[in-house]
């Protein structure tokens, strides 16, 4: 039981780097970019690229991991996504599942459709005992790293003029301009900001998930959605719990009952849209 507590909470917080770029798009900028995915792979395939053919170590992949996607964030929000910001959630649907069906050919073409693998350092590989029971260094980092980001991430919302600014422009962008706030810049450290987050995300995901391919947007779309929709779309908080609550889900519903883990994570969506459809862990009204 500890061990599987363990695995999920790994698993969790994973999730939550990789949704949680989603959830500030989607909960602070109200735009639905379900091309998410697309920028976890960008940043799974940097550090995959670097480290097998550029001989990169891995720990110094990460930092271009997040840049990449970062990037190209800002590239997109200024000549494409800025355009939709004021259109209707279907508008935004619509655009950035084309998106998503672009990027994956792109892959496709110039790297292939065999797994990128990541191959870990030896210091990161392996398990450690306590009170007899082993844990996984590789997932130790993660729930290490991933609890750093998660803790930042809060005190830049909550702790800093930044923070103030950009909740101020996301309740009323046309009063947060008029006091000077430059509304159009915030949007794009933000969303720049989210992509980066996946690209990371990405990066750390590639081993666990068995190597980056460019069927990576797809086969993490649904969990994504999945974690917004439980931890609500308002806040860092709720992402983080929303992601711990499915990671310890699905890792124990696969391990007891593997014949229909998968579909626990999918009946607490249901539930959850039914019974709290702002999200379990949200404050106020959607």
């Amino acid at each position: 039981m500890p061990t599987i507590l363990f695995d999920g909470i790994a698993y969790g917080m994973l999730l939550f780097v990789l949704a949680c770029g989603l959830s500030v798009t989607l909960g602070l900028m109200n735009f639905v970019n379900l091309a998410h995915g697309a920028f976890a792979m960008a940043g799974g395939y940097v550090t995959a690229l670097l480290m097998n053919r550029a001989g990169v170590p891995f720990l110094a992949t990460l930092p271009a991991a997040f840049a990449a996607p970062a990037i190209l964030g800002v590239i997109l929000e200024r000549t494409l996504y800025r355009r939709l910001y004021g259109a209707s959630p279907l508008d935004q649907v619509l655009f950035t599942i084309g998106l998503v069906f672009i990027a994956m050919p792109i892959a496709n073409y110039f790297l292939g459709d065999q797994p990128q693998q990541v191959h870990l350092p030896p210091f990161l590989q392996g398990r450690v005992e306590w009170a007899g029971i082993g844990f996984g260094i590789y997932r130790l980092f993660i729930i290490a790293v991933c609890g750093a980001i998660a803790l930042a991430l809060q005190l830049l919302l909550i702790g800093t003029r930044f923070g103030a600014q950009l909740r101020a422009a996301v309740d009323d962008a046309r009063v947060a301009s008029g006091l000077g706030i430059d509304v159009d810049r915030l949007f794009a450290i933000t969303f720049a900001v989210g992509c980066g987050l996946a690209g990371l995300g990405g990066a750390l995901a590639a081993d666990v998930v068995g190597g980056i391919d460019p069927t990576f947007p797809v086969k993490f779309m649904v969990s994504f959605l999945i974690v917004v929709t439980v931890g609500g779309s308002r806040g860092i908080l709720g992402a983080l719990l929303g992601a711990l609550l499915l990671g310890i889900l699905d890792v124990a519903g696969k391990y007891y009952v593997p014949s229909i883990g998968a579909f626990i994570i999918y009946a607490v969506m249901v539930a959850t849209l039914l019974i709290r459809p702002q999200g379990l862990f949200a404050r106020g009204p959607r």
